[in-house]
């Protein structure tokens, strides 16, 4: 079947700016990504952005990405994007800004699309509007269950005075919420696209038309503050034990964690691909053998030297047969991403 494409759902309230989060993640130069939007209200999606890139992007209709009467109008538009001939690198959905966002991360869990899987939530929030619209008191928002990534955008509308002290305390409510949701604060909008998607090429294809490339060309954006990534080699098939626990409990700082490795499954060795993206573990058979062993971890606050560690442990040839129980804990991942 091949690699299964990423499926990232971006939600946020009315007014959060997730538009523009969208807008700057589809900059990314080379990445060949897929959109989702919904017609609920006024959708300003950067159509330049997306042609050169995409035939079209597919849109939801019936109001809310999570009030469709059932799950075909976006199993339709996922069945549509992640045919192989496109080769996107994800597939992005916007909700509008009434959604729900636990509802939407079930909807992508649980899609009968074989080519999808889940890719993460991302949540954005307007920092100067966050305690008149989403948290008013009490218990914190149940939308950041379900979040892998929360944006805490618009933070230049914040007097200079109390920035520091306001980011700092809808942080702390996030986390009641959800303690493993990673956070990032910006403005307009500006989110490293490493943090989100692999990127197909460092620079836009020659034979693409050139319309995400001029629109880049802004001269007053500044540049986002920039992930850190950690990448270890592997020489060898590794015990399935320690790479589980590495899955459970990723380096500080790693939001996401890819690659591939050869596992000693006990039965002899077998190639796999593993992705995480905050809670969320992915592990699937390797297509090929092509191309190297190894992981990366990428984060915006990541520990490099501590991550590396982690990676050379895990990764380092298995000696002798792996025990039964890592093994089990390997194929238990195993099936959960089949």
């Amino acid at each position: 079947m091949g690699q299964r494409v990423p499926v990232i759902a971006l939600t946020g309230y009315l007014g959060a700016g997730k538009t523009t989060v969208l807008n700057h993640l589809l900059r990314a130069p080379g990445a060949r990504i897929g959109v989702v939007v919904n017609d609920f209200g006024a959708i300003n999606v950067d159509a330049a952005l997306i042609t050169g890139q995409v035939d079209e992007p597919a849109a939801i209709t019936g109001g809310c990405v999570c009030c469709v009467p059932d799950t075909d109008g976006l199993d339709d538009a996922l069945e549509k994007l992640t045919q192989p001939r496109l080769r996107l690198d994800a597939v992005l959905v916007e909700a509008s800004g009434v959604a729900d966002p636990p509802a939407l991360a079930r909807l992508i869990q649980f899609s009968g699309v074989r080519r999808a899987r889940p890719g993460g939530l991302v949540d954005v929030i307007d920092a100067a509007a966050y305690f008149d619209t989403v948290d008013s008191g009490g218990p914190p928002p149940a939308r950041f269950s379900a979040a892998s990534l929360v944006v805490i955008n618009k933070t230049d509308r914040v007097a200079t005075e109390v920035r520091a002290e306001t980011v700092a305390r809808i942080a702390a409510r996030v986390r009641e919420a959800n303690p493993r949701a990673h956070l990032v604060d910006t403005t307009h909008g500006r989110v490293d696209p490493a943090l989100v998607f692999d990127a197909a090429t460092t620079e836009d294809p020659v034979d693409e038309l050139p319309f995400a490339a001029a629109a880049r060309q802004d001269p007053g954006e500044e540049s986002h503050r920039h992930v850190h990534a950690v990448t270890v080699p592997a020489t060898g098939p590794i015990d399935p034990g320690p790479l589980v626990d590495l899955l459970e409990d990723p380096p500080a700082g790693a939001y996401r964690l890819k690659g591939t490795v050869t596992v000693d499954t006990g039965r002899g060795p077998r190639g796999f691909v593993v992705n995480i993206v905050g809670p969320q573990i992915h592990v699937a058979a390797r297509p090929s053998s092509d191309g190297p062993d190894g992981l990366v971890a990428i984060g915006l606050h990541l520990d490099q030297a501590a991550a590396r560690a982690r990676l050379e442990e895990v990764l380092r040839p298995c000696s002798g047969r792996p025990a039964a129980e890592g093994v089990r804990r390997f194929t238990r991942y195993r099936r959960l991403s089949s």
